[in-house]
């Protein structure tokens, strides 16, 4: 039986020059896989590209595929901040609004290095990270879901961990494909308000407005007006 790749780093840079060496090599190992392609990514070229010697990269890495799996941590924290800040910064919004914030940051998280994105998007499932992935999509759908609790009153679902899943996996999707799969498609400003309208369709029902509060229908009929 094939002994597992080792993943993980060998140790973990606290001192600010041992950090800087470590982000000097998934920096290195990013242009390396966006202008050669994955299997051009040898230790001795990551290395050479990061300036630092073999034996500093094994230091801390135990193999190239460690090297990548970390960038993928890097990379994902980045767009997860984005997020984060995004949600943040909506509790106060309108419906409407929030969801185009929400957009927006998606949108930004895909295009926060989308050359990078597309080929570690090919690798996580060869590093084994897709968990890494799916924790972080739990928490946009905590963070989502929070929000939509808080404006019960504006929306039609019944079920909220439905109406979260529904809204979270639509905008991923298709900022995803949008952003990476077909970025000459439509501009960015243009699928934000496209996919907002889609959402706040979804999630608010005909014929109410903005600002209008809702409710639904003793035994779970469909959401009806709160008369004043």
């Amino acid at each position: 039986m094939a002994r597992p790749i080792p993943m993980n780093p060998r140790k973990i840079a606290s001192q600010r020059r041992s950090q800087a060496t470590v982000e000097a090599l998934l920096d290195a190992t990013a242009r390396i896989l966006v202008r050669e392609g994955y299997d051009r990514a040898s230790t001795n070229r990551i290395a050479a590209v990061a300036g630092v010697s073999v034996g500093s990269l094994y230091q801390y890495f135990p193999n190239k595929e460690s090297i990548v799996a970390a960038l993928i941590a890097r990379h994902t924290r980045a767009m997860l901040d984005l997020l984060k800040d995004a949600m943040s910064a909506v509790a106060a919004l309108d419906l409407e609004s929030a969801m185009r914030e929400l957009v927006a940051a998606m949108v930004d998280a895909h295009r926060v290095d989308p050359a990078l994105h597309r080929i570690l998007d090919e690798q996580i499932p060869r590093m084994g990270r897709l968990d890494e992935i799916e924790a972080i999509n739990r928490e946009v759908f905590a963070l989502v879901r929070a929000y939509l609790e808080e404006r019960r009153g504006e929306i039609a679902a019944i079920d909220l961990d439905t109406a979260t899943f529904i809204c979270v996996t639509a905008v991923e999707t298709l900022t995803h494909e949008a952003v990476l799969r077909h970025p000459d498609m439509i501009e960015p400003a243009g699928l934000v308000e496209e996919v907002t309208r889609l959402v706040v369709g979804y999630l608010r029902p005909v014929g109410v407005s903005a600002g209008e509060d809702i409710k639904s229908s003793p035994g779970g009929g469909p959401a009806k007006l709160v008369e004043g």
